[in-house]
């Protein structure tokens, strides 16, 4: 699987535009689910190999660290002020979404994990490859709708100054 993906370059948005330091993320979580696409067919025909171990190493690193951090920015900074702005719905939802993503990320995992130590039956089964498609129609779904209308509906209640604090606190859990 020669990957033309890359996952080293990121959307340049920086703490200090926490907005798009969001958007710039659903990019990157974008390029992960192509990969576990691309790996999915990628494992029919060449079984759990080094690119198909890499990539699975590549997308659970991801998923691991930086779409638990990007969760928890919403949580702290958007569905807040949605709730407060009359989409207490969208924010309920949202925050839903990402429980049952966080639920489903933990059986793709395992599959990852198993992948990453060489282990993959050929043809794979049937069922990993539907939790896999759910999986990313999920995160896709999720993503389009917060930046539809999430992202549209908080970001004229943030000021500058609560823009700044907002990219502040982002900056500092991540050790920044």
């Amino acid at each position: 699987m020669t990957s033309t993906i890359s996952l080293h370059d990121s959307p340049a948005a920086g703490f200090d535009a926490p907005f798009e330091m969001l958007e710039a993320c659903h990019q990157r979580v974008e390029r992960m689910l192509t990969l576990i696409e691309r790996m999915a067919v990628h494992l029919d025909a060449h079984g759990a190999d080094e690119q198909a171990r890499q990539a699975a190493r590549d997308v659970m690193r991801y998923f691991d660290t930086a779409a638990p951090h990007h969760h928890e920015d919403e949580e702290r900074h958007v569905l807040p002020r949605l709730r407060a702005h009359g989409h207490a719905a969208l924010a309920d939802r949202l925050q839903g979404d990402h429980h049952t993503m966080t639920a489903a990320w933990s059986a793709v995992r395992a599959v990852l994990l198993a992948i990453a130590e060489g282990q993959w039956p050929r043809g794979g089964t049937p069922s990993t490859m539907a939790q896999w498609r759910d999986f990313v129609e999920m995160y896709r779904l999720h993503i389009e709708l917060e930046e539809q209308e999430a992202y549209r509906a908080a970001l004229p209640h943030f000021d500058t100054a609560a823009l700044s604090a907002m990219g502040t606190e982002m900056s500092r859990r991540r050790g920044g």
